[in-house]
């Protein structure tokens, strides 16, 4: 079907949204999100109702696969990290044992997020036609920085592997103010950090521009509770800081319970996320 107009929607850089007028009346969207997600666009002939147009039966399976890894990964590292700030708040005090919950749960973190970057990379992609996509071999890696939703899941993961740092750095004895702050404190506020970044990113691929509200949109609302849960524990992170001259952190209750929210969040999100499937 031969085209017209296209037209281009997003933010920098970035494409998010592409229509396409037919020169005999008529449209075709592709979304970045909804291709990656669910492996489709929107075709609206002249007059007619909008059709989901979905690519080929290959490409369906991986992204349900990939989504449920990432979606579960996220459900349960997130109900760890709230288990061990439970632990950590309201426990004997043993910090070896609540380190090792959020060792865990950090896996289940890096898990889901290496998922959400093998989606991004695996996804089908528009054709210069308008309304088709095309499925592209499997590929475990690829390097795509001008694309956003491949930016945003690479951040995403990085941020995980830092917060691997942090968590490993935990089990260590012994440790002065300087060093808690330098080996821990340093790797989980960057991680924080790395995950807003993320959010942002997602936030602005869904709104096809700035952030903004789109509340009858599924993959919003996972993005929204996502990002919430990364501010969450970037003040659990600030009030986790050590004070160098009392030895003490800054309040522990209140990085406790950041911790608990935000990951808390985090899980939701998970849950969230398995809906939003082919």
């Amino acid at each position: 079907m031969s085209h017209s107009e296209e037209r281009a929607e997003g933010a920098g850089p970035f494409t998010t949204r592409v229509t396409w007028r037919f020169a005999g009346g008529g449209t075709a969207v592709w979304e970045s999100r909804a291709a990656r997600k669910r492996g489709l666009l929107t075709v609206r002939p002249e007059g007619a109702e909008a059709v989901t147009q979905y690519a080929d039966e290959q490409a369906l399976h991986r992204l349900r696969v990939l989504n449920a890894v990432a979606a579960v990964s996220f459900t349960i590292g997130g109900a760890l990290f709230v288990l061990g700030a439970a632990l950590a708040q309201f426990g004997s005090g043993d910090q070896t044992q609540s380190a090792t919950v959020y060792l865990v749960g950090g896996v289940f973190f890096t898990a889901g997020a290496y998922a959400s970057l093998l989606q991004t990379v695996n996804a089908p992609r528009r054709r210069s036609e308008a309304g088709t996509l095309v499925t592209h071999r499997w590929r475990w890696w690829s390097y795509e920085p001008l694309q956003i939703d491949w930016l945003s899941t690479f951040v995403l993961l990085a941020g995980t592997l830092v917060f691997g740092v942090n968590l490993l750095d935990s089990f260590f004895k012994g440790l002065s103010s300087q060093q808690v702050n330098r080996l821990i404190w340093t790797p989980d506020l960057i991680g924080c950090l790395l995950f807003l970044i993320s959010g942002h990113l997602a936030l602005v691929e869904v709104s096809h521009g700035p952030p903004r509200l789109r509340v009858r949109n599924l993959g919003w609302w996972i993005v929204a509770v996502n990002q919430f849960g990364s501010v969450l524990f970037l003040v659990a992170a600030l009030a986790d800081f050590t004070n160098p001259t009392t030895g003490d952190v800054i309040n522990a209750a209140v990085a406790n319970w950041g911790t608990i929210t935000g990951a808390a969040c985090f899980s939701v999100g998970g849950v969230l996320q398995l809906f939003e499937r082919p």
